[in-house]
């Protein structure tokens, strides 16, 4: 069907979440309403890279037109049937450099922004809405700058994107720490010990902290602030000495890190385009040494550990009510500046309001935990102070 008033192209990049599928749900529909097109670009930034501008061309794996059938299916589900990646077209290697550029960009680190350019201009994208964290949106604000009409929505299980008081995901990802930590529960009391559980945050100890208020755990680290091993040994063995079960349990930031090693854990030396080394193994690493350190605090017994990553099991499967209800918000604010030529813009949530904010805030600074305010560094436990006038999720506001 041709489009009366233009096309709107959309994708997600980065990590997974759920809500992603019906933040495109909402867009389309929408959209289609209004009388638009919607292109879906496949693989994040990844499908405007490799696209071939040409119409014989097959690129069924970089793009396709979106429906109301195909956006209603999926969604009701998590993930992003949209596929996702963590391409940056300003530093793409050499490797990842498609076959039909090679003679192009031939050095290691290239910038194909220009051909990005291109690929937008062959599609007739005359808004684009990416989704996606800090990352994936300080390339829409490059494109932005190139003159491409950009409508950011924010998207990170991590809840960092400065702006907003919420990031897509982030619910979810709150939810099921709280679930599976009260599951995890039983094992460390029926064998009287420490539980150790890392979870998501490379920056910013939200998805740690939010789940401790909640009664996920007795203390939680977070990256925002250096912790003493042996100070923690102390704590959670006056925790496990008080609760009638015998056992403690700590959530621990992928990015936190201990005082005497200030440096992140990671798994290994290889970055993604963003220069992102894959975080994980604080847990490990906290296990090993609160064992050892336990003693002191013990009799000279040590205390065993469960040790147990997250990981992925947070940002999997569907969406939870908060993330079936923003992203149809989002979607449809992400419209309406579409439809009252408004480009340049973050769909945000601040103190309960939904509202937009200029694109380039998410540029130059960091959304993190404001330590003084929320976080008692003695006790390595949230600060329990007067919730009055507090948005929804109590640390989530970057003033």
């Amino acid at each position: 069907m041709a489009a009366s008033k233009g096309t709107i192209g959309i994708l997600t990049g980065g990590g997974d979440v759920p809500g992603l599928n019906p933040a495109i749900r909402a867009v389309t529909f929408r959209a289609i309403r209004e009388g638009y097109k919607v292109v879906g670009i496949k693989r994040g930034w990844g499908g405007l890279v490799d696209m071939v501008p040409d119409k014989k061309a097959d690129n069924d794996w970089n793009y396709s037109i979106l429906t109301a059938d195909l956006v209603n299916r999926a969604g009701r589900t998590g993930g992003t049937f949209l596929h996702t990646s963590r391409t940056n077209p300003q530093k793409l290697k050499k490797e990842s450099v498609p076959d039909h550029l090679k003679d192009k960009y031939k050095d290691e680190v290239n910038d194909v922004t220009e051909d990005v350019l291109k690929n937008l201009e062959f599609l007739g994208i005359d808004y684009l809405i990416p989704i996606g964290g800090d990352d994936t949106l300080s390339y829409g604000y490059r494109l932005h700058q190139e003159g491409i009409n950009v409508v950011a929505i924010p998207k990170t299980m991590d809840n960092d994107v400065p702006g907003t008081d919420y990031c897509i995901g982030f619910s979810t990802c709150i939810t099921r720490t709280i679930e599976l930590s009260r599951t995890l529960r039983t094992s460390a009391g029926s064998h009287e010990r420490f539980l150790v559980i890392e979870v998501f945050g490379r920056y910013a100890g939200f998805t740690t902290l939010l789940p401790t208020i909640a009664g996920a755990a007795d203390r939680c680290l977070i990256p925002e602030h250096p912790f003493e091993m042996d100070h923690l040994a102390e704590l959670l063995s006056y925790d496990r000495d008080h609760n009638p079960s015998r056992y403690a349990v700590v959530l621990v930031s992928e990015g936190a890190t201990m005082s005497h090693h200030t440096d992140m854990s990671f798994e290994g030396e290889e970055t993604d385009m963003f220069g992102h080394k894959k975080l994980g193994g604080i847990g490990d690493k906290v296990a090993a040494e609160l064992k050892e350190a336990s003693a002191k605090y013990n009799n000279g017994n040590k205390v065993n550990i469960i040790n147990q990553r997250l990981s992925y099991l947070v940002r999997c499967g569907d969406p939870d009510a908060f993330d079936s209800i923003v992203p149809m918000a989002f979607g449809n604010i992400a419209m309406d500046l579409i439809l009252s030529k408004q480009s340049g813009r973050l769909v945000s949530l601040r103190n309960g309001i939904y509202d937009t904010v200029p694109l380039d805030h998410i540029i130059g600074h960091k959304k993190v935990i404001d330590v003084y305010k929320y976080y008692n560094t003695e006790r390595l436990c949230p600060n329990y102070g007067s919730f009055v006038k507090q948005p929804l999720f109590i640390m989530t506001s970057d003033d």
